[in-house]
């Protein structure tokens, strides 16, 4: 071989086995430091052989076969082969020095070719040669149910399959196959690197050892020691699940709120258009309507009072919602100026409760003249109409609007105090509806005008934030907290709740069915929910009227919250209390405290399956098979008490799995006997200090040496 140094020792190694099995692979990622990806090792294979010759072309090859093992300057040269059986391979076994024999350990065939075939070829070739048994593809021990591994499959052929367990080859059968061939075994992955180097290194050990004892003149070889025992590789625990969130409908919600005006309790009449609503909405978006409202509502008095203090809201919009109005509006508006919203004209009318059709009305003794400029007068009307499936309170309250408010304005006023927007593209109302704005207290709205009066409208989107959150916090203390303007009680099991049916039919499609349909619920002032707690629908409605997860929310108290949602068909709340919960316990865990929160998953897993949180139970799943050796110490009773399903996948995919733990079980024990060979015995170690001194004296002269001087007599 060229390039030899003169205080080097060269090593051929010879690396022989089945086609496929990972040789050339091997060989590349010592000779070259070569990595490669999942996808380029997962491509067909092409049957290729290592050149011997690119020592002498590429200079960094050479310099990477250079390595110092035990103080002996050593340089590696590694010769492929091709895996077919019948091919004539004595020009790579001449003047060998260590022979690698391969398998794959996805391919157990490769492993009794090893024992049946390969073995008897190199002892016929190369009798006194060392052999190392290395399995091949260790990272698919763990990585054959790798997500990104099973893609690669499934976007390819049919014919194609990826590995499954049982094509496996656990380190107990190769350990058994090696122990009876008398050889030395190790593992090795090109993807993860691991024991590529170890493998070389301990071939040129062994090689030198065998050199040694045909030359024991040698003294650079004195410190060579027999090949190393290999550390059992630990696949990675598996990753932490991400937990994702479904995205959020409320504006839009509040848009279908608006066009399919269910269960209106407020009429706004402008000239002779009127315009319903809905009034614990507008009560929450504008403290002004609060105090017009309650001002006509006895029952509302006390607490308008104390909500008069209260400062307005910022000025702020929410998400834009688009959508399309009907052709009722062509008496007032042009053909271009569609809308959902419904739209009478009362010019044929005689009385302005005579807006519904088919209504039978009955005066009620409350009717106040408003000293306004924008509220002409405020009225209760007792209605009952039903037009079609959509409802409209029996009591009605009537707002007459002055001449300062048009039509076209008031229906921008409720669009944005419905969605947060107003349609921007019709520039001819904006004075209007600042006008409109201005007269009726609502500077949320006239401050989102002017933005667009100068051009601004880049503030505006942060106008949105803070608008939705103040309309949302009035939500939940008005609406939620006091009952204002409600229409619906639930009757618990442990109390009553008041809700508000049009915010319920438009934020869930199964309240909709109820609330709209021929249903009994849809006309019935209190509604029984068996089985249901007050705890669980509180937290329930705090999500429907402000789209945020509930606070107090314990991974000891959700299964309940979890049936409702999925009672009730609200995936994005189960994907919040997902996220809240999954949040808590992994900041218990990276805080140190993982018993309670291994308690808290065997509890939590069945139900989360059975309501269909899935997230939270794969979470659940993904920590009890990561500290599966602790919970069978710790918690064996609640182990037990799972599915059986559920206790054969923990087994199945706990960590660190079985095959390595009884692999690392093996090291240890077979590290500790040789740490006892190598150890001197006890009586050797007594003799050599008995024995220490110079070899010049003899026993008989050391015992006199050791007795007293006396002086001689004359």
């Amino acid at each position: 071989m060229d390039n030899e140094q003169p205080h080097q020792e060269l090593v051929k190694c010879v690396v022989v086995g089945d086609t496929a099995v990972g040789k050339t692979r091997l060989i590349c990622a010592r000779a070259c430091n070569k990595r490669v990806s999942l996808e380029q090792l997962l491509t067909t294979h092409v049957p290729t052989v290592w050149a011997i010759d690119q020592y002498r072309i590429y200079k960094d090859v050479l310099e990477q076969s250079w390595e110092v093992v035990d103080g002996v300057n050593v340089s590696l040269r590694l010769w492929d082969t091709f895996g077919d059986h019948e091919k004539d391979r004595r020009f790579a076994y001449g003047r060998s020095d260590v022979v690698l024999l391969c398998f794959s350990i996805t391919n157990p065939v490769s492993l009794r070719n090893c024992q049946a075939m390969w073995y008897p070829e190199i002892r016929r070739f190369c009798p006194q040669t060392p052999v190392l048994l290395v399995g091949c593809k260790n990272d698919l021990r763990y990585m054959y149910r790798d997500d990104e591994y099973l893609r690669f499959f499934r976007d390819r052929s049919p014919f194609v399959r990826p590995t499954r367990k049982t094509d496996l080859v656990m380190p107990d059968q190769a350990r058994a196959v090696a122990k009876e061939l008398g050889l030395t075994y190790y593992e090795a992955s090109v993807l993860t690197h691991f024991g590529v180097n170890e493998v070389f290194e301990n071939a040129i050990r062994a090689a030198l050892i065998c050199r040694k004892q045909q030359r024991f003149w040698m003294t650079n070889l004195k410190k060579v020691q027999r090949p190393l025992l290999q550390v059992p590789f630990c696949p990675p625990p598996p990753a932490r699940l991400e937990v994702s969130v479904v995205s959020s409908l409320f504006e839009e919600h509040m848009g279908v709120l608006l066009t399919q005006q269910a269960h209106t309790d407020v009429v706004f009449v402008a000239g002779s258009v009127g315009f319903v609503a809905h009034r614990f909405l507008l009560a929450a978006a504008s403290p002004a309507l609060q105090r017009l409202f309650c001002s006509a509502d006895p029952v509302c008095e006390l607490s308008a009072a104390r909500s008069s203090s209260e400062t307005s809201l910022a000025s702020t919009f929410g998400e834009s919602v688009t959508g399309d109005f009907n052709d009722d509006t062509e008496l007032l508006i042009d053909n271009n100026n569609k809308s959902n919203h419904r739209l009478w004209d009362l010019s044929k009318r005689r009385s302005s409760c005579q807006v519904f059709p088919s209504v039978q009305t009955q005066r009620l003794s409350i009717n106040k003249e408003l000293n306004h400029p924008a509220f002409q007068s405020i009225r209760i009307e007792q209605c009952n109409s039903r037009e079609g499936r959509v409802c409209s309170a029996s009591v009605q309250t009537v707002v007459n609007l002055t001449k300062l408010v048009s039509p076209l304005a008031m229906q921008q006023c409720l669009k944005f105090l419905y969605t947060g927007t107003i349609e921007t593209d019709k520039l001819c109302e904006i004075a209007e509806i600042r006008l409109a704005a201005e007269f009726m207290e609502l500077p949320e709205l006239l401050l989102f005008v002017t933005n667009i009066e100068r051009c601004e409208e880049f503030l505006n989107a942060d106008l949105k934030q803070q608008y939705r959150k103040a309309v949302r916090a009035r939500l939940r203390s008005l609406c939620l907290g006091q009952g204002l303007f409600s229409d619906v009680r639930f009757k618990l099991e442990d109390g009553t709740i008041a809700a508000h049916k049009a915010l319920l039919m438009a934020r869930c499609d199964v309240m909709r069915a109820m609330f709209s349909g021929d249903f009994r619920e849809s006309s019935a002032k209190v509604v029984e929910f068996p089985g249901v707690k007050e705890e669980a629908f509180s937290q329930l409605l705090h999500f429907l009227y402000t789209d945020e997860c509930p606070p107090g929310l314990s991974k000891h108290r959700c299964v309940e919250l979890l049936e409702l949602a999925n009672r009730l068909c609200l995936p994005r709340l189960t994907s919040l209390v997902e996220t809240r919960l999954v949040r808590e316990m992994q900041k218990a865990v990276d805080a140190g405290a993982p018993e309670d929160i291994t308690e808290a998953c065997l509890t939590l897993l069945e139900p989360c399956k059975l309501h269909n949180a899935d997230q939270l139970a794969d979470w659940c799943m993904n920590h009890l098979c990561t500290n599966y050796n602790k919970i069978c110490k710790s918690s064996p009773k609640l182990l037990k008490a799972l599915h059986p399903e559920n206790q054969a996948y923990l087994s199945e995919n706990r960590w660190p799995p079985v095959w390595y733990v009884k692999d690392y079980d093996y090291y240890q024990k077979c590290l500790f006997e040789r740490e006892k060979e190598e150890r001197p015995p006890m009586k050797t170690l007594k003799r050599s200090r008995h024995n220490s001194g110079c070899l010049c004296f003899s026993g008989k002269s050391r015992r006199d040496s050791d007795k007293p001087l006396v002086p001689s007599s004359i």
